[in-house]
C-alpha cells in the first residue's frame, strides 16, 4: 500500500472517531516515509486530541519543517500552541498561515482567540472582525467580539453582534447569556431577566446566567426570587464561588448575618484567593460588630487583589472605626492616593468665564445614596434651604431602586441626573457639560463611592462632605468639610485634602419623623436606670466596653440596651462584659429595625453610652431628638470628636470627656440624679430644634460661602 493510500485511510479513520487505528495507519506511513509531514501532522493532531501535547508540537514542527508551504499545518500549530498556554506564539503561528492563505476563517478565528487570550483586546476585537469579513455568520466570532464589547463597556455594539450570533445559531446557549450581559450593561433589566430566562431554557445549569439573574432580582427589590436564583446556580453548580458569595452578599443585606457569614467563608473555602470574598466577609463582619476581624479580612482582600481601589477604600474606612490615632488612617489614606489617585494628577478645567456672585454656583451632588438612607437626614434640609440666587443645585443620583425619598429630592434639585449605569468617562463627560463649579463627594468610600469621576476633575473644585469626617487620601479632592470641633487647630495635617471649616458644626440634621413622643423617663417607672447604645455594632470595640463597664460595675442597679444582630458576637459580647465584673442578666439585645420602631427603642432608655474611637453621629442625634442625653469620650480623630460637636451645639459640653475616668464620672453623675435627668429628657428635642444643629437656613447659608470661599481659592490659585 502506498503512503499516499494508508494517509487517505488515516484521515477517514481519524474523521469517523477511530483513534487507534487512525494512529496504527499513520504510524504505517511514517515506516514507509520517516519524515512524511502528512503523517507526522496527522499523529501529532492526534497527540493533540489526546492530551500530549508536547509530542503535538514536535510532530507538527517536524511537519511544516517538511512544507513550510501548509498553511493548515501551522493552523495545528496554533492550536497546539493555544492548549500549552503560549498564546503569543499561538498568535504568531496563526499569522503565518495566514500569511500563506489570508482568507482562511480557521486561521483568522484561531488568530483571534489566540491574541484574546494573549490580553490584547484591541487587536482580538480587530481579528474577530477580520474573520466576519469572509464567515458574517461566524456564530462563535460574532460571541467572542460581543464578549470583548462587552469588556469595553461598548454594550449597543455587543448587543448588535450578540444578536447575530442568535440569527446565525438560535441555540447557541453563551451567545444568550452574553446578550443578557450586554443588555444589563445598559440597565435594560427587564429585557435581561427575558434574556438570561431564555439562556437558561438553553441550558437550564448555566449557573453564572442564576447568579447574573440573582443579581439584576437584586437590584430590582425582589430578594426572594434573588436567593431563589442563587441557590439553583448552586444546585446546578454547588462549587460555584461566585454563587456563595453573591449568596452571602444577599443575606447580608437581609441582615441575616450569621448566614452570610457562612456563605463567605465556604465561598473561601473553594478559592482561597478569591478577592472579592474576602471583601465581603470583612463587610459582613464589620456589620456584626467584629471590626478588628473585619480590618484582617480588609487586607487580605487588598493583598489578594491589589488593583481594586474599592477593595482599598473598605479597609481604609474601616481603619476609623478602630484606630484611637489619626495617623494610621492618614498613612492608608496617602497609600490609597498613591495607589488610585490621578496618574499624572488631573489638571483643573477651564474655570468659567462669569465669576460669582455675578451668577448663581452650580453645585454638584453625587451620591448612591438618594433614598431611604441615613443621609437624607442632611441633604433634604440643606436642599430644602438653599438660596437659588447664591447657588444651582444639581444631583448625580447613582441609586439603584429610587424611592419616595428619591423623588422628594429631586424635586427639591434643580436639575437632577440619574447617572446609574454610567461608567466614569461617561459620567465625566456628563458633568463638565452641566458646567458644574463644585463637585461634591457625598460618599468618600462607603460604598459605591465614584473616585474615578473625581480622578477626571470633571469640575474646578471639588470637596468632599458628609459622607463621614475624615479624608478620602485624594489628591483629586481639594477640599474637605469639618468644624472647629471636629478639627481643632493643629489637626490639619491629619488629612490630605484641606480643611474648611463650618462655624457651627459639620451636621444639618431633620429627623424625617413627627413622632413617637419623649415619653416620660424610664428609670421613675422601672427604679432603675437603663443605659443604651443603638450604634451600628461595628462602633462597639473592645474600648467602648472597658468604658462602659466602669459605669455599669459602680451602678449595679442599672441596666444597658445594646444593638446588636442575633449572633455568636451576642455572647462574646456579653462574656467581655462578665469578665469585667457585669453579670449578662444586666444586657438586653435589639435586633435591626425599621426607623420607626428604632426611634420608639429609645423611650426604654434614660442615658445614651457612645462609642469610641468613633463616636456616634446620625445614632446620638436621632437619641437626642427622643430626648435621651448621651455621655460621650472625646477622642483624637475627628470622627471620635463627633460627640463632642453635636453636645457644644446644645449648650451640653458638660456632657463630652476627655478619659475613661472622666467618662465613668461624668455618666454616674448624671445618673444620680432623676429628677434633673427627667427635666434634661423633657427639654432636649426642644434645645435640638432651637440649636444649629436644627437650623437648615443658617447651616445652608454658612455650607454656601465655604463653596464660594474654596471656588475663589481655587480661582486664585489658576489665575
Amino acid at each position: 500500500m502506498t503512503v499516499d493510500r494508508m494517509l487517505d485511510q488515516a484521515t477517514a479513520r481519524h474523521r469517523a472517531g477511530d483513534l487507534a487505528q487512525a494512529r496504527r495507519l499513520y504510524e504505517g506511513a511514517l515506516g514507509v516515509a520517516a519524515d512524511d509531514p502528512g503523517a507526522l501532522f496527522g499523529l501529532g493532531l492526534l497527540d493533540l486530541q489526546q492530551g500530549h501535547l508536547d509530542a503535538a508540537r514536535a510532530r507538527i514542527e517536524r511537519a511544516i519543517a517538511g512544507d513550510p508551504a501548509q498553511a493548515r499545518y501551522r493552523i495545528g500549530l496554533g492550536r497546539t500552541l493555544a492548549a500549552l498556554g503560549e498564546h503569543r506564539a499561538a498568535a504568531a503561528a496563526y499569522a503565518a498561515a495566514l500569511a500563506r492563505c489570508p482568507l482562511d476563517p480557521d486561521a483568522r478565528f484561531g488568530h483571534a482567540i489566540a491574541l484574546q487570550a494573549e490580553g490584547d483586546a484591541r487587536a482580538a476585537i480587530a481579528a474577530y472582525r477580520a474573520v466576519l469579513e469572509v464567515a458574517p455568520d461566524h456564530a462563535d466570532a460574532l460571541n467572542n467580539l460581543g464578549v470583548l464589547l462587552c469588556e469595553a463597556r461598548e454594550f449597543r455594539d455587543a448587543e448588535h453582534s450578540l444578536r447575530r450570533a442568535l440569527a446565525a445559531a438560535p441555540t447557541h446557549a453563551p451567545a444568550a447569556f452574553n446578550l443578557a450581559r450586554a443588555l444589563q450593561g445598559q440597565s435594560r433589566r427587564e429585557e435581561a431577566i427575558a434574556q438570561y430566562r431564555h439562556t437558561l431554557a438553553l441550558r437550564s445549569d448555566h449557573a453564572e446566567a442564576l447568579c447574573n439573574l440573582g443579581n439584576l432580582y437584586r437590584d430590582t427589590g425582589a430578594p426572594d426570587a434573588a436567593f431563589d436564583a442563587y441557590t439553583q446556580a448552586l444546585r446546578a453548580d454547588p462549587e460555584s464561588v461566585l454563587a456563595w458569595n453573591n449568596l452571602g452578599c444577599l443575606l447580608r443585606s437581609a441582615g441575616r448575618l450569621q448566614d452570610a457569614e457562612r456563605c463567605l467563608r465556604h465561598a473561601i473555602e473553594l478559592a482561597p484567593r478569591h478577592a472579592a470574598a474576602h471583601d465581603n466577609l470583612g463587610s459582613v463582619l464589620k456589620d456584626a460588630g467584629g471590626t478588628d476581624e473585619a480590618v484582617e479580612a480588609f487586607r487580605r482582600a487588598v493583598e489578594l487583589d491589589p488593583s481594586s481601589p474599592g477593595i482599598h477604600g473598605n479597609l481604609l474606612y474601616a481603619l476609623s472605626f478602630t484606630s484611637a490615632r489619626p495617623e494610621p488612617i492618614l498613612e492608608e489614606a496617602r497609600r490609597w492616593g498613591r495607589k488610585f489617585g490621578p496618574t499624572p494628577p488631573a489638571q483643573a478645567t477651564v474655570t468659567p468665564a462669569v465669576p460669582p456672585p455675578d451668577r448663581p454656583l452650580r453645585i454638584g451632588y453625587v451620591s448612591p445614596d438618594f433614598r431611604e438612607h441615613c443621609q437624607a437626614l442632611y441633604t433634604l434640609p440643606l436642599f430644602s434651604n438653599h438660596d437659588r440666587d447664591a447657588v444651582r443645585v444639581v444631583c448625580y443620583s447613582d441609586v439603584v431602586r429610587p424611592d419616595d425619598t428619591t423623588r422628594r429630592i429631586a424635586a427639591l434639585a434643580d436639575e437632577w441626573r440619574d447617572t446609574h449605569g454610567l461608567d466614569d468617562a461617561a459620567l465625566t463627560s456628563l458633568v463638565r457639560a452641566d458646567a458644574i463649579d463644585v463637585l461634591v463627594d457625598l460618599t468618600m468610600h462607603m460604598a459605591a463611592g465614584r473616585p474615578g469621576l473625581f480622578n477626571r476633575r470633571p469640575a474646578p473644585v471639588q470637596l468632599c462632605w458628609l459622607a463621614y469626617p475624615g479624608t478620602t487620601g485624594n489628591p483629586a479632592i481639594d477640599y474637605r468639610v469639618s468644624d472647629p470641633w471636629l478639627d481643632p487647630p493643629g489637626s490639619d495635617e491629619h488629612y490630605v485634602e484641606r480643611t474648611i471649616r463650618l462655624p457651627d458644626a459639620f451636621w444639618c440634621y431633620d429627623p424625617l419623623a413627627t413622632g413617637p413622643d419623649v415619653g416620660p423617663l424610664p428609670a421613675l417607672g422601672n427604679g432603675f436606670v437603663t443605659f443604651g447604645c443603638l450604634n451600628n455594632p461595628c462602633k462597639v470595640t473592645d474600648a467602648t466596653l472597658d468604658a462602659w463597664s466602669g459605669v455599669l460595675r459602680a451602678l449595679p442597679t442599672s441596666r444597658l440596651l445594646l444593638l446588636m444582630p442575633a449572633g455568636p458576637r451576642r455572647a462574646q459580647r456579653a462574656a467581655f462584659l462578665a469578665a469585667r465584673g457585669v453579670d449578662p442578666g444586666r444586657i438586653e439585645f435589639l435586633d435591626y429595625r425599621p426607623r420607626a420602631e428604632y426611634l420608639r427603642a429609645y423611650r426604654a432608655i434614660d442615658i445614651g453610652l457612645d462609642t469610641f474611637p468613633y463616636n456616634g453621629h446620625t445614632t446620638t442625634l436621632d437619641a437626642l431628638w427622643m430626648g435621651v442625653p448621651v455621655v460621650t469620650r472625646i477622642g483624637a480623630t475627628c470622627v471620635g470628636r463627633g460627640g463632642l460637636s453635636q453636645l457644644r451645639q446644645l449648650g451640653l459640653a458638660q456632657l463630652a470627656a476627655e478619659d475613661d475616668a472622666a467618662f465613668v464620672a461624668t455618666t454616674l453623675a448624671l445618673a444620680a440624679d432623676w429628677s434633673a435627668l427627667a427635666a434634661l429628657r423633657a427639654e432636649l428635642r426642644t434645645r435640638l430644634d432651637r440649636s444649629p444643629l436644627r437650623d437648615a437656613r443658617r447651616f445652608a447659608r454658612h455650607l454656601e460661602r465655604v463653596y464660594l470661599e474654596a471656588w475663589a481659592g481655587r480661582a486664585t490659585a489658576t489665575a
